[in-house]
């Protein structure tokens, strides 16, 4: 039958309806999202949702999960392509300061994945898993303390940076990372990213 999107013919229904979840999600809010609005962004018949997804539950984890490794394989490609201890420090610094976020969109949408998993315990792995992934990518490059304070720097300056209307520049976010990254390991007298 031409014309149908139904089925095999129309193979990618599942992602658009997980980018139009999190378009819905970006605009209305997690807590405001219906299966109508979703079916509506992404131009498929209602019951496509319940075809695909049980329940709007499974179709926000889904759509939160292809968030997170979005972001996340660009946290990850920046990391590995450095090659010296400088070039990752300075990935960190791109990965506050750049797009790896991509848009404001998806960190709008990490805020919402931030308030909606409290509420959800369900997707708190979705969370966990992100964080997971972003502390590994870390890890090729810092010892485990310092890719965990590294981790929540990530996050603490990408939030307060999409807010504040004086931003902490790119010079001064290397600064702080660096302080990071040459503490003072406990009890050992001297500079931990020192040899």
């Amino acid at each position: 039958m031409t014309g149908s999107t139904r089925g095999p013919n129309d193979p990618r229904r599942r992602e658009r309806i997980l980018d139009a979840a999190l378009d819905v999600v970006a605009e209305h809010g997690a807590i405001k999202v219906t299966f109508r609005r979703i079916a509506e962004a992404a131009g498929v018949p209602l019951g496509s949702l319940t075809y695909y997804f049980d329940d709007m539950q499974h179709l926000l984890t889904a759509a939160f999960t292809r968030l997170a490794e979005s972001v996340s394989s660009r946290y990850g490609a920046l990391l590995e392509a450095a090659g010296t201890p400088e070039e990752a420090q300075e990935a960190v610094v791109e990965i506050i300061c750049g797009k790896v976020w991509g848009t404001d969109r998806n960190l709008l949408l990490s805020y919402e994945l931030y308030a909606f998993a409290t509420r959800h315990p369900e997707l708190r792995e979705v969370m966990r898993s992100w964080m997971r992934a972003s502390r590994e990518s870390l890890a090729r490059h810092f010892d485990p303390l310092t890719a965990r304070a590294l981790d929540a720097l990530v996050e603490g300056f990408s939030i307060h940076n999409s807010v504040d209307p004086g931003p902490t520049d790119r010079a001064d976010v290397a600064a702080v990372v660096r302080a990071v990254v040459d503490r003072r390991a406990p009890g050992d007298g001297g500079s931990a990213g020192t040899g």
